[in-house]
């Protein structure tokens, strides 16, 4: 079964089918993004049914109509978790302790999680609980934080370095990261204090290897993605593309566009390529040390979907110098070519020249004078191009 196109780009199909000039037919601009005519005319049909010009059950209704028969479900059980705990509470000899509750809750048919919501309990603490109420890892932490204390009030300006020598001294013996994360999570700071950070920004520390080192090579599809976040003002203010690039062919597998760069960019440009690339499991990703890229949300995107991370040099542009250049063709044929009033008139251009332009009809030298979707074909029929 194909997977589904991404929303973002069905949209911006839609938003380059209504502003087409005239003689431009549907059927033309849906073979030059790769869909089927009847789905374009879907996707249009549809749009005028969200934006109200033809009747008929929006997006948002279909969503908003799923989401409350989901919410009535929650409501149920949570109101079924608040009435059991109003009882179990009410007896006297039975002592209050919800995590029983939640056992007996998970009998009757009631999720964990939603008990473990309502109640406001932790969802750790209570699996230990079950498996053993104090574990040996707790106690052995409990010694070490009593002999970290008690040599952290007999010398108050000792940091944690001189704390763990007292420490072993007293027959707790520990390395100086433990005594490190005891301190800092009991926030025994030494009398002196911590010291201040200097002015200005440093670049976070990688969360990757960089295990492409400047080789920008393939031999086969969804073996090596690069990927980066471009900006360009309009007259509406700024607008950013974050574009995923398949070194195989040079084909753009996935990207999205946003007047915000926040690390959700990112991780819609990395889930529409995904979507678009089925089989990209084990696929190495690289890209730059910006904070998008290093963000939480970035790399638990790149967890979920099984690819591998890989991160260049800070201030060193050659690391990623294939995605550079790409970028730098789209500043010269699409960015600099006129002044950009509206963030939307900027957002079909280039959303055209990637779908139209870059894909269907420049042909690269590398390629053999063949256009990425062509050369794709070629070398690896497998490979759904109209995704």
């Amino acid at each position: 079964m194909r997977a589904p196109y991404p929303q973002e780009f069905r949209d911006d199909v839609v938003r380059v089918a209504r502003s087409r000039e005239d003689g431009v037919t549907i059927a033309q601009i849906a073979k030059d993004f790769g869909v089927h005519e009847m789905t374009l005319h879907k996707w249009i049909r549809q749009a005028d049914i969200d934006d109200g010009n033809r009747p008929g059950k929006t997006r948002e209704d279909s969503t908003e109509l799923r989401d409350l028969r989901r919410r009535n479900r929650l409501l149920e059980q949570e109101n079924e978790v608040l009435r059991r705990a109003a009882a179990y509470l009410s007896q006297a000899n039975l002592p209050k302790r919800f995590y029983p509750l939640v056992s007996e809750l998970a009998a009757d048919g009631i999720s964990v999680a939603v008990s473990l919501r309502v109640l406001k309990l932790s969802r750790q603490p209570y699996y230990r609980w079950r498996k053993q109420q104090v574990t040996q890892a707790e106690i052995v932490e409990a010694y070490r934080a009593n002999a970290l204390l008690d040599a952290h009030r007999d010398d108050p300006e000792y940091g944690y370095r001189l704390l763990v020598d007292e420490a072993a001294e007293a027959g707790e013996v520990m390395c100086e990261r433990t005594a490190w994360k005891i301190c800092r999570d009991n926030q025994w700071w030494s009398a002196f204090g911590k010291k201040r950070g200097k002015n200005g920004k440093r670049p976070g520390p990688p969360v990757h290897d960089d295990l492409v080192t400047r080789d920008f090579s393939a031999d086969d599809v969804n073996e090596l993605w690069l990927t980066d976040i471009t900006e360009h003002w309009t007259d509406e203010g700024k607008l950013y593309l974050c574009a995923i690039k398949d070194v195989f062919s040079g084909r753009i597998v996935g990207y999205s566009i946003s007047d915000r760069m926040k690390a959700r960019l990112a991780v819609n440009a990395l889930d529409n390529a995904v979507s678009r690339r089925r089989d990209a499991a084990g696929c190495i990703v690289h890209s730059d040390r910006g904070s998008q890229f290093r963000s939480r949300k970035f790399v638990h995107a790149l967890n979920r979907h099984h690819l591998i991370g890989s991160m260049g040099k800070v201030g060193a542009a050659g690391d990623n110098a294939a995605m550079e250049s790409f970028f730098a063709l789209l500043q010269k044929n699409v960015l600099d070519r006129k002044r950009w009033r509206p963030r939307e008139e900027l957002r079909i251009a280039m959303t055209t020249w990637i779908e139209r332009t870059h894909h269907r009809r420049r042909r690269q030298a590398r390629l053999g004078r063949l256009t990425p979707i062509e050369y794709e074909t070629i070398m690896n029929p497998a490979v759904d191009l109209a995704a």
